[in-house]
């Protein structure tokens, strides 16, 4: 019968202890000699004794054959033997864990010396395990180990679970509302505090996080969204965050929504949200975009939600699929031109609602619509004014296609939506000028278009083709380039630093500015933002 491991070690020590006394013994027993001429009996015992230990340390081997003819170099042989066997012991068996595929002896726990690493070690480990998991929908679900004390003290729903008055019996618990990658996730962090999103997770995450009531989780997942925030996603996250009512997050969408709602509302993360959140959105107040962009976009998400019921995409379906939600957008505030290239020919309308909203901006006697009336308030711009005059002189200071450009950062999160130029100091002069807003040397806001100077020194508004986030404490590179050659007003004692509303806004030349704009002087005197 093979020897066990505990039995094997055992012996090997006894054997060691033998030969580590052995020379001892001996050098006792050749002053023993000297004196009486007799050898000592432990010199016929010593033989034997090592044949002994050598038959239990090795049962059936050859060793069991030790003659008696040389007791000296058999001791030599066998004390080497001994510090070889105590400087190289015999690795003990192995034990795979099939789950994460990590290869642990049994004594792994000699290998980790913290709680946080062995229990680490135990993430999604069948060693141990007392409960099991089913997790996912049938047909996609997978089986998930782990031990009911880690999670117990972690989520105060997994302690009811296991130990309170209606504590759960079954060996397997079946959850088919959360996804796989999602509850390991959740397990990773109960059992290591580490944390590992990614975009395409941290929604489900942040449901088994609130499910099981796992808060700092579910804060760091808040924070993931936070930062990934941006306009074609913002529609999405302002459902989610209604459904897990986290009030900072839906705050942080709504300041994307209306900033950049034309982006925002043609994205396709719009046409996925629900009837309710499309509601909330087309009643905002602060959209800052045409109300065409509006109505367009609520036909765009009713084509997808016949998509959803499996209708076919017809103007009579779309407005089943709308019901009272079409009578939300307020088609009246468009332009004539935009009601008549738009929502006019959509076949959506019926006749005599379109009948009577052309009526309603052609006729004296306005007819009664069902549609709202009063055109959204959208955002106020704030402009940052950075110098403190401006002047012009002759033979001073012309654009001549050169470029200008400042560097500039701010303490908290803004939209950047255009700039404030000055213009022509000799008369009305009509402008070309190129615009654009980098990070990093990355172009992220650019236009090109065209603006008219009416010679005083007024600022005039350049605008980008849309908002654009700017995130605080990171400096972005701002420049104009205008075409003309005529004198033109420039700033003078301009400021590093310049506090606008509850924003704080710090200016550095750029080496981009070949045309001498800088911080004390020159062009682009105010930006234009939305906060």
């Amino acid at each position: 019968m093979p020897l066990s491991y505990d039995c094997f070690h055992g012996r090997i020590m006894k054997c060691l202890t033998f030969f580590l006394l052995l020379p001892e013994t001996l050098r006792q027993s050749k002053k023993s000699v000297k004196s009486n001429g007799k050898a000592p009996a432990c010199y016929e015992i010593v033989p034997l004794s090592l044949k002994k230990m050598a038959a239990e340390v090795y049962p059936g081997s050859a060793i069991t054959n030790i003659t008696n003819s040389n007791s000296t170099a058999v001791t030599t042989k066998t004390k080497n033997a001994a510090l070889q066997l105590q400087q190289s012991p015999p690795p003990p068996p192995q034990r795979q864990n099939l789950n994460n595929n990590n290869i642990e002896s049994t004594n792994w726990q000699s290998f980790h010396p913290t709680l946080r690493e062995r229990n680490a070690l135990m993430f999604n480990n069948e060693l141990m395990a007392d409960i099991y998991f089913i997790v996912g929908p049938q047909g996609a679900s997978k089986r998930v180990p782990a031990h009911k004390y880690v999670l117990a003290v972690g989520s105060s729903v997994f302690y009811a679970m296991f130990y309170g008055d209606l504590a759960e019996v079954k060996p397997e618990i079946h959850i088919p509302d959360v996804e796989p990658a999602a509850f390991l996730i959740l397990l990773k962090y109960m059992y290591s505090d580490e944390i590992d999103l990614g975009a395409d997770t941290v929604l489900a995450t942040l449901y088994a996080a609130k499910k099981y009531i796992v808060p700092a989780l579910a804060k760091a997942c808040v924070n993931f969204l936070e930062t990934s925030l941006e306009a074609k996603n913002a529609c999405v996250l302002l459902s989610q965050s209604r459904l897990f009512e986290e009030p900072e997050l839906t705050q942080r969408c709504w300041e994307v929504i209306d900033a950049q709602a034309e982006l925002a509302l043609k994205s396709e993360g719009f046409c996925e949200i629900d009837q309710q959140t499309l509601e909330i959105i087309v009643t905002r107040e602060t959209l800052n975009t045409k109300e065409a962009v509006v109505f367009e976009s609520v036909l765009n998400w009713a084509e997808a939600e016949c998509r959803r019921q499996g209708l076919p995409i017809t103007p009579r379906n779309k407005r089943k699929v709308l019901g009272k939600s079409l009578y939300l957008v307020r088609v009246p505030t468009m332009t004539l031109e935009e009601f008549a290239n738009g929502a006019a020919q959509s076949d959506i309308l019926t006749l005599e609602e379109t009948h009577n909203i052309f009526l309603w901006y052609t006729a004296t006697n306005k007819p009664k619509l069902e549609f709202p009336l009063t055109k959204r308030k959208g955002l106020v711009p704030q402009k940052c004014h950075r110098f403190q005059s401006s002047a012009y002189r002759s033979n001073q200071w012309r654009y001549r296609g050169r470029c200008d450009s400042i560097q500039f950062a701010v303490d908290k999160r803004i939209f950047m939506a255009g700039l404030g130029l000055y213009g022509s100091s000799c008369g009305k002069v009509e402008y070309t000028v190129k615009i654009e807003l980098k990070h990093q040397g990355l172009v992220i806001a650019q236009n090109l278009t065209k603006f008219i100077s009416d010679g005083s020194s007024n600022t005039f508004s350049v605008w980008f083709e849309h908002p654009v986030q700017v995130e605080q404490d990171t400096f972005y590179n701002v420049s104009a380039i205008l075409d003309s050659n005529e004198l033109s007003y420039f700033g003078q004692e301009g400021m590093t630093e310049v506090q606008c509303g509850k924003v704080t806004f710090q200016f550095q030349c750029s080496s981009d500015s070949t045309n001498g704009t800088g911080v004390q002087g020159g062009q682009i005197p105010e930006l234009i933002f939305y906060a």
